[in-house]
Order: C-alpha cells, then structure tokens, then sequence
C-alpha cells in the first residue's frame, strides 16, 4: 500500500501541489523534477523504512546473541536455496540480455521492447503465483508435522492448479483489451499516415509465458518436499538445469526465432524444472497428488487458450465464453468438495 502511496505521491502528487499553489509548494520546487524515473525507487525505499518503523516493537525485543550450531545448520540447509534463486533470476531475465546482444543491432532494442511490453500482460499470473509462494510457504511448514499434512498439500495443488488455469484462460480470452491499455491502440497515425503498432505483433508470448508461469507455481507448490525433508541440494540441482536450459536454448533458437524462441524457452525451462520436482519428490518425499485431476484442468485450458488466441482470433466474445464453461465445469466437478469445505467454516 505504501509502495502505491509514495508512487502516486512522488509521479503525480507533487505535481497537483505545485500546479494549484498548495502549501509546501516553495520547498517542493526547490528540489522536484518531473518525469526522473529515480522516484520509483525512492518510493520502494521510503516504503521500506516505513516498514522497518512498524517492526520497531519486535525489533527491539531481540536479544543479540550468536549461536554457532544454529548458524551451521541455517547455511547448510539455505546456501542451495540461494543459488538456486540466482538461477530462478537466469531463468526470469537472462533471455532480454541475450535477445539485446544476438539479434543484428539495427532491430534488438524493438525486438526486446516488444517481448518486453507484451510480457507485462503476463506478469498478473506471475504476481500472484509470487503472492501465493509467500503466504503457502510458512502454512506448509506449519503443517508438516500434521497426520494428514500430504492430504492436505494435495488439495492446495488441486485449487492452485484449477486458479491458474482459469486466470490464463482469462487473461487470454481479454488480452486484447490488456493489449490496449499497456501498449496502446493496435492502429496510430503517424505523419497523417496510419501505420500498425508493432507492439501487437509480439501477442503471441502472452500464452506461452503464461503457461511458464503455471509451471513455475506448480513448481514451487511442489518444491515443499526437498524443503520440509532437509533436502535444498535438489532445489539446486532443479533450478541450475532450468539455467542451463534457459542458457543453451536461446543461444541456439534467438538468431533465427527471435523473442519467440525466449517464450518458448521460458516455457520448456519452468515445464521442466516442475515435471523434475515432481519425479524427485514422489521418490524422496511421497505426497498423494491427483495427477490425473491436475493434468487434465491444465490440458483442458491449454485447449481453451489455443482456441481463443488462435481458433477465434483473440475475439473478446468467444473467449469469455469459452472462459464462462471452464469455470461453470470446473465448479460442477469439484461443487462436493466445495460444499464440504465452506460447510465445515
């Protein structure tokens, strides 16, 4: 919230102030400039102070004092950890660095923004795929010494799986609206000609990026297991093959496929790295997983968002509806269950 309020504050906030004469406006002057990028940051950062003053009472309560055999089972268990999320941060942006130095100069600054821009449309899965990895890590370590803690991870899989897949089918059935308000009009004049927004052409990584990110929460929905059972190496050796797939991959694909190939990559990378978990997981740490139920909410909208993308033509109409019978048969299938769950609260 407060990230938003100094944004807002600092991009436009102060501006108001000083257009209408408002106190203050005399010592904002003497330091404001508009449109400096910098203030972006210096929100982060004032939200952060902020956060440390509202940390202040527990902060204050701790006691200073070093605890060797602590300290050596905390590294042991999180250096792979570690790495793997400098893996994690490869697999997430390695691939602009690299459409940016292996196409010919004369196009990689448009071919990168467009993937870029287009990608921003699929940042709303990421957000909450993140958001989810926040809130369900603490509750799986707090359940793990529950009789029925692999039941229960079991069920968070299956209405993980089915959120996502019903938040990519979504975002792909109103992607052109998404479209026109992050990167504009598919039409603009341009010297009284009307010439097409190239930023529309790079569409097509919506749906694929998309389903990287489901694999991605997967992934880390599954991930508990080498985490409860001491096991981070895994978490290592998963993300550090997703790198190199990431790596290798786009070396070879970018010259020719340009961002198409990132996409792709991107997909294959975080497909792997979940389907890795899951094989390593059933061995090392079994959790009784409806395989068949996950796999087929996935299929199911993957051949929902190919018919609305490719098959209907991103038409806003087809897509919603096709969207409306995979929620509408998604309830009837699980309607039991849910009735169960909201009659127990």
């Amino acid at each position: 919230v407060f990230v938003v309020i100094f944004n807002l504050f600092f991009l436009f906030g102060i501006l108001f102030i000083l257009s209408h004469l408002l106190p203050g406006d005399e010592w904002l002057d003497g330091w404001y400039g508009p449109h400096w990028v910098g203030y972006v940051f210096l929100a982060i950062a004032a939200a952060s102070i902020f956060t440390v003053f509202l940390l202040l009472p527990e902060i204050l309560e701790l006691k200073l004092k070093f605890d060797g055999a602590m300290f050596k089972e905390m590294f042991t268990y999180s250096w792979p950890i570690l790495i793997a999320n400098i893996s994690f941060i490869i697999n997430e942006s390695l691939d602009k660095q690299m459409l940016k130095q292996m196409l010919p100069q004369s196009i990689s600054d448009q071919e990168v923004g467009i993937y870029g821009t287009c990608a921003k449309i699929a940042l709303f899965l990421s957000i909450f795929v993140q958001a989810f990895r926040l809130g369900a890590e603490p509750f799986f370590f707090s359940h793990a010494k529950n009789k029925n803690s692999g039941d229960t991870y079991a069920r968070i899989m299956n209405y993980f799986v089915i959120t996502v897949a019903v938040i990519c089918v979504a975002l792909v059935a109103n992607v052109n609206i998404l479209a026109l308000i992050i990167v504009g009009k598919q039409t603009h004049m341009v010297h009284g000609h009307i010439t097409a927004n190239v930023y529309w052409s790079g569409l097509g990584v919506v749906p694929l990026l998309l389903f990287g990110y489901l694999s991605l929460g997967i992934y880390m929905n599954l991930s508990v297991w080498y985490k409860l059972s001491d096991q981070t190496k895994y978490g290592l050796y998963i993300s550090g093959i997703g790198a190199v797939l990431t790596i290798i991959l786009n070396w070879i694909f970018i010259p020719k496929y340009s961002y198409m190939a990132s996409a792709w990559v991107s997909l294959i990378a975080y497909a792997t790295m979940m389907v890795l978990s899951y094989i390593w997981g059933q061995r090392n740490y079994p959790i009784p997983y409806n395989l068949k139920k996950n796999l087929a909410y996935i299929i199911i909208s993957v051949i929902l968002v190919y018919l609305s993308f490719s098959v209907f033509k991103r038409n806003i109409f087809a897509g919603n509806a096709l969207l409306l019978l995979f929620v509408a048969g998604a309830y009837y299938t699980e309607r039991k269950e849910l009735k169960a769950i909201f009659s127990k609260r």
